[in-house]
C-alpha cells in the first residue's frame, strides 16, 4: 500500500450511522442519486428514437444492427469509464470525481445532439457512456458512505431504481418530439438528447453542495476535514429533525495511507473475498444482459414486429412498473434481508422471462408490454440491489473500484453482448417475419437471472442494518494484520 501517514482512532462511522433521517439526507439523494434518471433518459431515448435515427435524410441512416451497436458502444464506454474513474475515485476522493464524471456526461450528450454522421454518433455515445460509468462508481460509494446503515438498503435500491423515472420521462418526451406535426423530424431526436444535458446542469448545481465522504477523508490523512464535515452534518440534522444526538462509543483505529495500490485491491477482491466476488459477478452479468438486451431493443421490437408507430406510451408503462418495483420493494431489503430479497427477485423474474419466450408468437404490443411490466417489477429491485451489494461488501478503500470492476466485467459480458445479440436476432427475425426467433435471447437472459439468484441464495452476505466497517473491515484498520475471514 501507499506510505503510511499516521494512525488515528475515530468514531466518524458510528456517528454517521446513528443519524436519524433528515432533509440533509434528501439533499444527498437528489444531488447524487438523480444521475440514474439521466441514465434512464439516455437509454430510453435511444430505444424510442430507433425509427427516427434510421432515415438518411432526417436521421443518420442507421440499421437495426446499428441501433444495437450504438447500445453496445454506449455500454462499452460505460465499462471503460467505470474502471478509469473508479480507480480515480478511490485515489482522489468521491466529490472530485462525481463532479468530473457529470461534466463528461454533459459534454458528450451535447455532442450527441449535434451528430452529423453515424461515426460521430457512435463516438459521442461512447463518451456519454464513459461519463455514466464513472458516475456509477463515484456515486454509489459516496451514497453508501453518507447514508445511515439502517436506511442504506432501501435508499440504494430506490435510487438505483430511479433510472426508470428517467426512462418514463424519456418515453413521454419522445412522443411530441417524434410527432412531425409538432417538431421537424430532423430536429426532434436532437432536442431529446439536448434536454438531457440541460437536466444534468441542474443536477450539477445541487451536487456542488454535497460534501466529500468523511470516511474517505480520515483514511487518507485528512481527519480534521472529515471531523468538520461530520460536525456540520450533525448540527444540520439536529436542527432539521429536532432530535438530540446521543454520544457514540464505537470507534475504529486506522492506519492512514495516501494511496492504496491496485495490487492490494486485487488481492482483497480475489483472495480474501472469493465468495463475494462470485456473487457480484453473477448478479451483474444477469441483470446487465437482461436489461441491456431487452430494453435497448424493445422499441425496435415493437415497431418491427408489432406495427407500433409510437413507442413512447408503451415504454413509459414499462418504465413506471420498473420504478414502482424498486420503490415499493426497497424497504424489504432492510427488513426481510438482502439474501432472500435478491435471490427471490432474480429467480422470479428469470422464470417469468423464460415463460414469456414461449408465448412470443401470440403476443401483441399490449400483452408483451404487460408481461415486461410484471417481469421487471421484480427484476428492477433485484438489479438495483446488485449495485448495493458491490458497494457494501468490500473494504472502503476498494469500494469505488470494486463497483466499477463488477459493473465493467458484468456489463461487458451481458451489456455489450446483449444488444448486439438481440440486434442480430431482430434483423434475422425481421427477414423471415417470425418474432419467435427472438425467444432464444429471452431464454439466455432467464438462465442467467435464475443462476444469479441461486448463487446469491447460497453465497450471499447478510448486510442489512450493519455498518460498512462491520461488513468488510477497512484494509487500513489497526487489527487488519489478522486476515479477515474468507467470504
Amino acid at each position: 500500500m501507499g506510505a503510511e501517514t499516521g494512525r488515528i482512532t475515530t468514531d466518524i462511522p458510528a456517528r454517521l450511522d446513528r443519524l436519524p433521517w433528515a432533509r440533509w439526507h434528501w439533499m444527498v439523494v437528489i444531488g447524487l442519486g438523480t444521475v440514474w434518471i439521466l441514465d434512464g433518459l439516455e437509454v430510453t431515448i435511444v430505444g424510442s428514437m430507433s425509427e427516427a435515427l434510421k432515415p438518411s435524410d432526417t436521421g443518420l441512416g442507421l440499421s437495426s444492427f446499428d441501433i444495437g451497436f450504438a447500445g453496445a458502444i454506449y455500454v462499452a464506454g460505460a465499462c471503460i469509464g467505470a474502471l478509469l474513474f473508479g480507480q480515480l475515485t478511490d485515489r482522489f476522493g468521491r466529490k472530485k470525481l462525481f463532479l468530473i464524471t457529470l461534466g463528461v456526461y454533459i459534454a458528450a450528450t451535447v455532442l450527441t445532439a449535434f451528430s452529423m454522421t453515424p461515426a460521430w454518433y457512435f463516438a459521442a455515445r461512447f463518451l456519454t457512456g464513459m461519463g455514466i460509468g464513472g458516475e456509477y462508481a463515484a456515486i454509489n460509494s459516496a451514497i453508501d458512505e453518507l447514508i445511515p446503515a439502517k436506511f442504506r438498503g432501501r435508499v440504494d435500491v430506490a435510487i438505483n431504481g430511479s433510472f426508470w423515472v428517467g426512462a418514463a420521462a424519456g418515453s413521454l418526451l419522445t412522443i411530441p418530439l417524434l410527432d412531425p406535426t409538432i417538431v421537424d423530424p430532423a430536429w426532434g431526436w436532437r432536442l431529446a438528447f439536448g434536454l438531457g444535458a440541460v437536466l444534468a446542469v441542474g443536477i450539477l448545481i445541487v451536487r456542488r453542495h454535497v460534501p466529500e465522504s468523511p470516511r474517505w477523508l480520515f483514511i487518507h490523512g485528512r481527519e480534521d476535514e472529515g471531523e468538520r464535515i461530520v460536525q456540520s452534518i450533525e448540527h444540520t440534522v439536529e436542527e432539521e429533525s429536532g432530535a438530540r444526538l446521543e454520544p457514540v462509543h464505537d470507534t475504529i483505529t486506522i492506519r492512514q495511507r495516501t494511496t492504496i495500490g491496485i495490487g492490494e485491491i486485487a488481492r482483497t477482491v480475489f483472495t480474501l473475498y472469493p465468495r463475494r466476488t462470485i456473487v457480484c459477478f453473477a448478479l451483474f452479468v444477469g441483470q446487465a444482459f437482461l436489461y441491456n438486451a431487452f430494453f435497448f431493443t424493445y422499441g425496435d421490437t415493437l415497431t418491427t414486429f408489432l406495427d407500433v408507430k409510437q413507442t413512447g406510451w408503451y415504454l413509459a408503462v414499462f418504465a413506471v412498473s420498473n420504478f414502482a418495483g424498486a420503490l415499493l420493494l426497497s424497504r424489504l431489503f432492510d427488513t426481510v434481508g438482502r439474501i432472500r430479497m435478491i435471490a427471490g427477485t432474480y429467480i422470479l423474474s428469470g422464470v417469468l422471462l423464460g415463460a414469456t419466450g414461449f408465448f412470443l408468437g401470440s403476443v401483441t404490443a399490449v400483452t408483451l408490454t404487460l408481461m415486461g411490466a410484471i417481469i421487471f417489477f421484480f427484476a428492477s429491485a433485484g438489479a438495483s440491489a446488485a449495485y448495493l451489494t458491490a458497494s457494501e461488501v468490500f473494504p472502503m478503500e476498494t469500494r469505488a473500484l470494486c463497483i466499477a470492476f463488477f459493473y465493467a466485467i458484468g456489463t461487458a459480458a451481458g451489456g455489450i453482448s446483449g444488444p448486439l445479440f438481440f440486434g442480430w436476432l431482430i434483423d434475422r427475425a425481421s427477414a423471415s417475419g417470425d418474432i419467435t426467433q427472438i425467444a432464444v435471447g429471452y431464454f439466455v437472459g432467464a438462465v442467467l437471472m435464475v443462476a444469479a439468484g441461486v448463487i446469491q441464495a447460497f453465497l450471499g452476505t447478510k448486510a442489512e442494518g450493519k455498518s460498512l466497517e462491520d461488513i468488510a473491515q477497512p484494509l487500513t484498520a489497526e487489527d487488519s494484520n489478522a486476515e479477515p475471514s474468507v467470504a
